[in-house]
């Protein structure tokens, strides 16, 4: 049982934000599909760990198995991170968290230079101790990183569990001075938490971008998680400081506490009269210790303080007596969980089925509109007494819109004071409800399916004009050879007059171009040939225009020369 100061800080708000549900959501295989193709890995890993983070944890939500490969490439990244004094709060967080999930640090065959058995520790955990704490602020919220100036409380959460996460995987102990700086952080931080009309309290983000923007949920569970974490990583006794009105430092008081009781059993002390010891260091009052009975569970402590120096009991006062409610975490055992599908008039069990909410596996029944679903399982405190969490249940016939089908079953436990609570997917059940009545309300739109949405599209076949009525294929050919009879006789008729290839030219360079001028002209023909056969017309354009610019060319060459040498012929 943690009994750190900062856990009596953080889980006074964190009440109004921890409940306990037995949630139904219809997850397709189409679902699976879509995350398989929007988190594909390349040369077996992410490219960072944000993805990595994001991928592992839908896959562990949908129920997809991570393969061994993967992991072990993944957990290679989340060592250098670690290790690496330059890492960003993002970085280590994301790095966390996919540790949290693949569970690096336990596993020997993860890193191939761990030849131990003994967990992952950082080897320079300070200089990241360090590197992180630089990028808090003077009002208790962070940056995300030394290029990033908007500061967040969003950040501040997230900053704080990757503190709490270097000083668990520290192989020395991080300076205490450090450690301090944190708290008066944490301190500044809750300056800014603001209050509901009801009376519950939440953080708030306040930043200019609104890409970085998180609602009021997200940035209170953010803190919330974050110091938890950090509290759970440092041990101290029960701090109490005390200021004037105005803030400045109180005279010599001796503060009392007068009473603490549980708050669901007031008349009942747990300790009474307890005067608290001054450091006047720190200037604080502390309490030693706490009674073997404290359970976890949320408390109230009664303060008297009385100024010591008779002379300065006219200058100060010191008020009535103050309530402080404390809230005492730590780890509730969960056990005999079943889940049973009853009868809805007598009540007998018809199917029960056992949970193991600490491993993987799941289970499956099936039930109608006339039975009832019971979830069941047993919480005990560390003192083995009964623990009942906040819980909500949501979800009748009417919330399913009289929908018959698959419905995966996913329970989340949680309390303020309860620090292993949970998020697991326990299996599915088969509903099998009847038709709607006409006044029933229809099921609100379902959001897009990623996959048809990104995923392939259905091919488009463009209907074309029908071709017009063409003559017969013989009467083409027929015409084709009447086209292709006066170039016979054309060649023909040169046979029998005899060509004259005496102009020809004789020298190596001036035959060149001649040659080459004739292989156009015949590139031409053949151009013609391939356009009617299968080229279109803008390609034929284009290799023409390329022809033609090559064939003046070569042809002014070989004209040139033969103008040149009928001259010398006539001057002879």
């Amino acid at each position: 049982m943690a009994r750190s100061p900062l856990r009596f800080l953080v889980l006074i708000l964190a009440i109004s934000i921890c409940h306990a549900a037995g949630i139904f959501h219809p997850i397709s295989d189409s679902h699976r599909s879509a995350a398989l193709d929007l988190f594909k890995p390349v040369d077996g890993s992410f490219a960072s760990l944000e993805e990595a983070y994001e991928a592992l944890r839908t896959f562990e939500v949908l129920g997809i198995e991570k393969t061994a490969e993967l992991s072990k490439a993944i957990c290679k990244s989340v060592l250098g991170t670690l290790e690496s004094s330059s890492s960003t709060p993002k970085d280590l967080f994301h790095a966390l968290g996919v540790n949290g999930i693949l569970k690096c640090s336990s596993k020997e065959e993860t890193f191939e230079d761990q030849t131990s058995k003994t967990d992952l520790h950082l080897s320079d955990a300070e200089g990241t101790f360090r590197s992180i704490k630089a990028l808090s602020q003077s009002d208790g919220r962070w940056r995300y990183s030394s290029n990033n100036p908007e500061s967040s409380t969003f950040a501040a959460g997230i900053a704080l569990e990757a503190l709490s996460g270097v000083v668990s995987l520290a192989s020395s102990e991080i300076d205490q001075f450090m450690i301090g700086a944190v708290k008066n952080d944490i301190v500044k931080l809750f300056d800014s938490i603001e209050k509901y009309d009801d009376g519950t309290f939440y953080f708030d983000e306040k930043l200019v971008n609104m890409r970085e923007q998180q609602g009021p949920l997200a940035t209170t569970s953010s803190v919330v998680r974050g110091l938890t974490a950090f509290s759970s990583v440092i041990t101290e006794s029960l701090n109490v400081k005390v200021n004037t009105v105005l803030g400045s430092h109180a005279p010599p008081l001796t503060v009392t506490l007068v009473r603490a009781f549980s708050s669901s059993a007031r008349d009942n002390s747990i300790i009474e009269n307890q005067e608290l010891k001054f450091d006047p260091q720190d200037a604080v009052y502390f309490l030693d210790d706490l009674p073997a009975s404290f359970d976890v569970g949320e408390y109230i402590f009664v303060f008297k303080m009385l100024v010591q120096d008779s002379e300065q009991q006219t200058v100060y006062a010191t008020g009535t007596l103050t309530q402080v409610p404390i809230y005492v975490t730590g780890l509730i055992k969960i056990e005999n969980a079943k889940i049973a599908v009853l009868d809805s008039d007598l009540g007998s069990v018809e199917t029960q089925k056992k949970l193991d909410l600490a491993g993987e596996s799941t289970v499956s029944v099936s039930a109608n509109h006339l039975q009832k679903l019971r979830l069941s399982f047993q919480m005990s405190t560390p003192l083995g007494n009964a623990f009942k969490p906040h819980q909500d249940f949501l979800g009748l016939v009417e919330k399913f819109f009289y929908l018959s089908g698959r419905y995966d079953i996913q329970l989340t436990v949680g309390d303020a004071v309860m620090e292993n609570s949970l998020l697991r997917e326990i299996g599915y059940v088969e509903l099998d409800l009847p038709e709607p009545p006409e006044n029933a309300s229809r099921p609100p739109p379902q959001p897009v399916d990623p996959y048809t949405r990104y995923g392939p599209k259905a091919e488009i076949t463009h209907i074309f004009r029908a071709p017009e009525k063409r003559p017969p294929e013989e009467l083409s050919l027929a015409f084709l050879v009447l086209t292709i009879l006066p170039l016979f006789g054309f060649i023909i008729g040169l046979l029998r007059l005899g060509v004259n290839l005496k102009n020809f030219p004789t020298s190596a360079v001036p035959a060149t171009f001649a040659v080459i001028f004739h292989l156009g002209i015949a590139a031409v023909l053949l151009l013609y040939v391939l356009f009617w056969l299968k080229l279109d017309l803008f390609t034929t354009l284009k290799t023409l225009c390329f022809l033609g610019v090559f064939l003046m060319v070569v042809g002014h060459r070989t004209l040139s020369h033969l103008a040149s040498a009928s001259a010398k012929l006539k001057s002879a």
